[in-house]
């Protein structure tokens, strides 16, 4: 199966986890199923200047981001650490995390969430 740009459905968070401004999400995936039950969320998420995923616990799951583009703030369970394109984040089950876009330059990255 491939799925085209186009065909990718995209949707807009005002204050996603309580976060400041409208997150963009570009979900690759049209549900758990695609990921054979192991998995929420394959997507790209853009966070223009000023936006940000406010801090939130992954319970049963866990989340990465790949970083694409840009720099940002990454709560790491407390723990405030610059990101740029390139670097990778884990946010185990039983730990939190956030993401801030405080520069100029937009952030993009790939989200994935797997289940425990």
């Amino acid at each position: 199966m491939i799925r085209k740009k186009n065909e990718c459905k995209v949707e807009f968070r005002e204050h996603m986890r309580d976060g400041m401004g409208t997150v963009e999400i570009t979900n690759f995936i049209n549900g758990p199923e695609e990921l054979c039950g192991k998995g929420r969320m394959y997507s790209r998420i853009t966070l223009r200047s000023g936006c940000s995923i406010g801090f939130h616990v992954h319970e049963k799951d866990s989340e990465l981001f790949y970083i694409l583009s840009g720099e940002a703030e990454y709560n790491d369970n407390g723990e405030i650490k610059t990101v740029t394109a390139g670097d990778v984040t884990v946010c185990p089950p039983g730990t939190g995390h956030g993401i801030a876009n405080k520069g100029e330059e937009t952030v993009e990255l790939i989200a994935v969430i797997v289940y425990a």
